[in-house]
């Protein structure tokens, strides 16, 4: 069969922050893409200021080079086990993929799930050993880790004898051999051509297209990219997109987009083997197949990972509503939301029934959080309640997510770790003492379990574990307490602003949240409790004022500093009768009922129902 000798389509997978996006400037820089006088940005691909302040990526991005005038469509795919099911959507589009891996860290949890769904596609493997400029970097025995993995992953005799390139992203470096590096990466680019397939020339037959990406535009309407499986498309041809349900609905291209360095460029021809973005269909989405009218043929469809984590999200009804957002209503906030729905497949959102309040259903923790962030930014302000897993019945059992966790850990904390994942009711699977002082454990812990457990272990380790888990399966659910905040809070009890004096009457009570000076409400949370009850206080209070000499009067009292709360921090923190208020300034804590006198008597009333039942 021919095939596109001008044309190579390549994913690159790799687990969070062994340095995709680097390699990917590097190979947009070296292939002669921007012109002498562009400036280009370090990770130009991660173009979001999320992206760029927290060094991952979050949405798959698409990019070509050109090198000895063939064509190399590059996807770029996030590393985050929250954003899997976009990974596995991409690799569908690609013939092959750069599996990049950490030449002193090894195989990472994410290398073997975004490795283990390369393989399941049959895709053709190239390895890059990144970072071999490391002081520690260990170049042989990583090699003989991916080739264990790729064996325990049962891959096949071809993929198993992979080429291996040693490079330098950040140097732009790489070479065949892991002792010394060429000035540049051609070695790589090499290695792409010859060994990633040739996507099939099938440019006479009905042409077969299939979305695997939406993206937004306030002009253009919802635009789907995919890959051209079979034929030509032309702008100005008659076309039938088939639904996911099998519904068919006609139209016709208007406009049709080809992707090369950082710049969408409008085209008129796309065949087989091209990635393209198509615009003009407002209901498209992934999974959509785009055929001819006289040859309508469904392409097999996409898996939309489900969510498993959910939380409400309600409009801003605290004291200080309205004072920094500029964003504040119901019809806002839910139209923003729908925006959302538009281009990110893993997201739900669903009425209450309260008009103020929706449900809201991601793929985890940072999913959500950055869908937060992103809301505050562009001047929404909003009130979101504490995360909760998504229980799903499987054959009359109530089923919980269960997520493999992945910890390494210096050998003397591994006791604590052990004991806290096991009050969380996880279960030990695997414990390797790698020779340096460091111990990698593996367990299977319930999603739920691990909400709130990044701070925790941090603490635990302190700050020298890592913890890396992905989503597993759906179990049945564990019974007993999993997780959660043992610890009560410090609630004020009236309005103000906080002072110092009022603040150290009361630190050795717990930990605060605030800077004295700060204004707060009756209800807020300003701080964690040392012990399991919530404890109202005044930290507000003056010191009162005499005319008397105190001895002691001038002897200086120094303060322990608040703990400030990040916006992940801040969620995880959350217990079921709190809310965190968002604003683009503010991140605060608050009781759902604020008047003391009515909390008391809320939690009276549970109490009683709890004992009756």
């Amino acid at each position: 069969m021919n095939v596109r000798e001008d044309l190579r389509n390549i994913a690159i997978i790799a687990h969070v922050d062994h340095g995709k996006t680097t390699l990917v400037d590097e190979l947009l820089k070296q292939s002669g893409t921007f012109g002498d006088h562009e400036q280009v940005a370090e990770r130009a691909m991660d173009n979001n200021d999320i992206e760029k302040e927290r060094g991952i990526t979050i949405l798959a991005k698409n990019t070509a080079v050109k090198f000895e005038e063939k064509r190399i469509n590059i996807l770029d795919t996030p590393g985050h086990a929250d954003f899997g099911g976009e990974v596995e959507r991409i690799l569908k589009m690609v013939d092959g993929v750069l599996l990049v891996v950490d030449a002193f860290e090894g195989c990472m949890p994410q290398t073997r799930f975004v490795l283990k769904k390369a393989l399941e596609q049959k895709l053709t493997p190239v390895v890059v050993l990144n970072k071999i400029d490391r002081p520690m970097a260990r170049p042989d025995e990583v090699v003989d880790e991916v080739l264990d993995l790729f064996i325990e992953l049962d891959a096949d005799e071809d993929q198993l004898d992979f080429p291996v390139v040693y490079a330098s992203a950040i140097n732009g470096t790489a070479s065949n051999d892991p002792e010394k590096q060429d000035e540049n990466m051609n070695v790589l680019f090499k290695s792409i051509i010859e060994n990633v397939p040739a996507p099939k020339d099938t440019r006479e037959e009905p042409a077969q297209f299939q979305v695997t990406m939406l993206d937004y535009n306030e002009y253009l309407g919802r635009i789907g990219i995919g890959r051209v499986f079979r034929g030509t498309l032309n702008v100005g041809d008659q076309a039938v997109l088939i639904k996911r349900d099998g519904t068919q609905k006609s139209f016709r291209i208007t406009k049709m987009f080809g992707f090369f360095g950082l710049k969408k460029e409008e085209i008129q021809t796309a065949e087989s083997g091209d990635l393209v973005a198509l615009s003009g269909i407002e209901d498209i989405m992934v999974g959509d197949t785009i055929c001819p009218p006289d040859h309508p043929e469904q392409m097999e469809l996409v898996r939309i990972d489900e969510p498993t984590l959910q939380m409400k999200f309600l409009v801003n009804n605290s004291p200080f509503a309205g004072r920094e957002g500029d964003h504040v209503t119901s019809r806002k906030i839910e139209a923003r939301l729908l925006t959302q729905v538009e281009t990110d497949v893993s997201l739900r959102v669903e009425p209450t029934s309260s008009p103020d309040a929706w449900t809201v259903s991601g793929r985890g923790e940072l999913h959500l959080s950055i869908l937060i962030e992103n809301l505050r930014r562009e001047g929404y302000e909003l009130q979101v309640s504490k995360p909760e897993v998504i229980v799903k019945e499987i054959d009359g059992v109530k089923c919980e997510p269960f997520e493999s966790v992945q910890v390494d850990v210096p050998e003397d904390y591994t006791g604590s770790v052990m004991e806290s994942l096991g009050e969380r009711k996880g279960e030990m699977l695997n414990m390797i003492n790698k020779g340096d002082g460091q111990v990698r454990l593996e367990f299977l812990v319930p999603s739920r379990g691990l909400i709130g457990y990044s701070t925790e272990f941090m603490s635990q380790t302190k700050g020298y574990g890592i913890i890396n888990h992905s989503f597993d399966s759906y179990r049945p659910r564990a019974q007993g307490f999993v997780g959660g905040r043992r610890q009560g809070v410090l609630v004020s009890m009236e309005a103000g602003k906080t002072t110092g004096y009022g603040m150290l009457q009361i630190e050795d009570r717990g930990t605060l949240f605030l800077e004295a000076g700060t204004e707060i409400y009756e209800g807020m949370i300003v701080g964690e409790h040392n012990r399991d009850n919530d404890l109202t206080v005044n930290i507000t209070k003056m010191k009162q004022q005499t005319n008397i000499r105190s001895a002691t009067k001038d002897q200086t009292v120094t303060m322990k500093r608040p703990r400030i709360l990040t916006l992940e921090e801040a969620l995880e923190f959350l217990n079921d009768d709190e809310y965190c208020e968002v604003t683009p300034e503010s991140i605060r804590l608050r009781k759902k009922v604020l008047d003391k006198s009515t909390r008391e008597r809320e939690e009276k009333r549970r109490k009683l129902a709890a004992k009756d039942s």
